[in-house]
């Protein structure tokens, strides 16, 4: 027989444990399942550690350019990985802990730890103990992918996961994978003393964006001493007494490069192959990811898919947005849709890259008669001023109707400046009403009307 509850929540990721909060508020008796750790992959494996990481290797690289801003630091620089990984150990075990110890707390909630797999529609099973409910809430997240190349299977390699517990500092970083998360890493290793190569499939670094944003993205990372071999069309591993030898096959180059460590870096897949979907009838699509609609239903009624796990949308604060579009429709009669959501996202390289709506590409594919305003870091006082001008800001808007289409922002702080765009795109404000606004000085921010002033047809 099957304990009963109003709801089942699979996953404590980051819209797991709110919706527990919004649902037992609200009344309900809820089973929360977890089978590894509490906080999902941001709090365990993504944004927490990584950026702690991310703070190490800028606090090390600032340290060497001391001289630049006429500090004196006697003797080179050096990065002790025990300390910093220690420091990461502790930063996410307070997130974690603060996490479980609210869980704790919450009426009418029984946390359940193991794997769930469902049984019907309704009812699941978590190791000896079978649940049951009207509504049930997959929030299960991904891991990293690893694709069948050519020997792999001969060699070691680390993905996220892994690599945030090393305990000592690769000699020669190899990463496959020129996209977010390898180029991340690519600049924390780098500062932690590593040398690196960056192999990229595509003709070109993080090939969603621009390519002027590649560009830039390329040259700072360049300037730094990271190798960076992109067109690799058949990438391959073998063993050697040194390392690993990754083949790239590029255009230009040795054909192949010797690490000591390879990170893969190639995406991600859904935690979805384990849950016994098929007992329940919940379809998915041909990368595993759980199908839903605009309110975030499964095919099947009561069944509800949040976060990395449904496709539509692969950050922090997706699956955070997922939950509240989830509650509000459910316990507030709201008519949120997840189409109603702008895209928004950053790369935590230094200088970070902050993102909002459509690429200046993407913008034009449409057939609208778009203007593009763009200006180097160079010509922003802040970033001088900050010794830190690398970069550039670019906005893109329809020509017609003033809407606001999208924006960049790679430079100082332009993961947190880029939240002006956002905003006024999420107001639904035409870019005059930004244009005109009085920001302060010195920012980067500053920049967005002058930016805005300077707009031109996009060729």
């Amino acid at each position: 027989m099957s304990e009963a509850f109003d709801a089942i929540i699979v996953g404590a990721g980051q819209a797991g444990p709110p919706l527990a909060g919004r649902l037992t508020a609200s009344g309900m008796r809820v089973a929360l399942v977890e089978r590894g750790l509490f906080g999902g992959t941001c709090v365990n494996t993504g944004c927490t550690p990584t950026k702690t990481l991310v703070a190490s290797a800028y606090a090390a690289h600032m340290a060497r350019r001391a001289a630049d801003f006429g500090v004196v630091v006697d003797g080179p620089v050096s990065v002790n990985l025990t300390a910093v990984m220690a420091r990461k150990d502790a930063v996410v075990g307070k997130s974690r802990g603060g996490l479980e110890a609210w869980l704790g707390s919450m009426e009418r909630l029984t946390v359940l730890r193991g794997q769930a797999r469902f049984l019907s529609p309704t009812e699941m099973q978590v190791g000896d103990t079978a649940i049951s409910a009207p509504l049930i809430f997959l929030n299960v997240g991904g891991r990293a992918s690893r694709p069948d190349m050519p020997g792999i299977d001969r060699v070691v390699t680390l993905d996220n996961t892994s690599i945030l517990q090393l305990d000592r500092l690769p000699e020669h970083l190899v990463i496959v994978g020129g996209s977010y998360i390898g180029l991340e890493f690519a600049q924390i290793f780098r500062r932690f003393g590593s040398q690196v190569t960056v192999v990229e499939k595509g003709p070109r670094l993080i090939g969603r964006e621009d390519p002027e944003v590649s560009a830039a993205i390329e040259e700072i990372l360049t300037g730094e001493g990271i190798a960076i071999r992109t067109a690799a069309e058949c990438i391959r591993f073998e063993p050697r007494p040194s390392g690993i030898a990754v083949g790239v096959d590029c255009q230009e180059g040795e054909p192949e490069v010797i690490g000591t460590h390879v990170l893969l870096a190639v995406g991600r897949r859904p935690n979805t192959d384990d849950l016994g979907l098929d007992k329940a009838g919940v379809a998915v699509d041909a990368h595993g990811m759980i199908t839903v609609d605009d309110r975030l239903q499964t095919n099947v009624p009561g069944i509800y898919a949040l976060g990395d796990c449904n496709g539509r949308g692969a950050f922090t604060h997706t699956a955070f947005n997922d939950f509240e579009i989830v509650a509000d429709n459910l316990l507030d009669g709201a008519a949120r849709r997840v189409s109603d959501r702008i895209p928004g996202y950053a790369l935590y390289t230094d200088p970070p890259l902050g993102r909002v709506g459509m690429t200046e590409t993407a913008a034009r594919a449409t057939g609208r008669r778009i203007e593009v305003g763009i200006r180097p870091m160079t010509r922003v006082s802040r970033a001088v001023e900050k010794g830190e001008a690398l970069g550039l800001m670019k906005i893109v808007v329809d020509a017609d109707n003033q809407e606001i289409l999208g924006a960049a922002i790679l430079g100082p702080g332009g993961d947190e400046a880029i939240h002006g765009v956002l905003d006024m795109m999420a107001a639904k404000q035409p870019y005059p009403a930004l244009q005109h606004a009085v920001p302060i000085h010195p920012t980067v921010s500053e920049l967005i009307p002058t930016l805005l002033g300077e707009l031109r047809p996009s060729s």
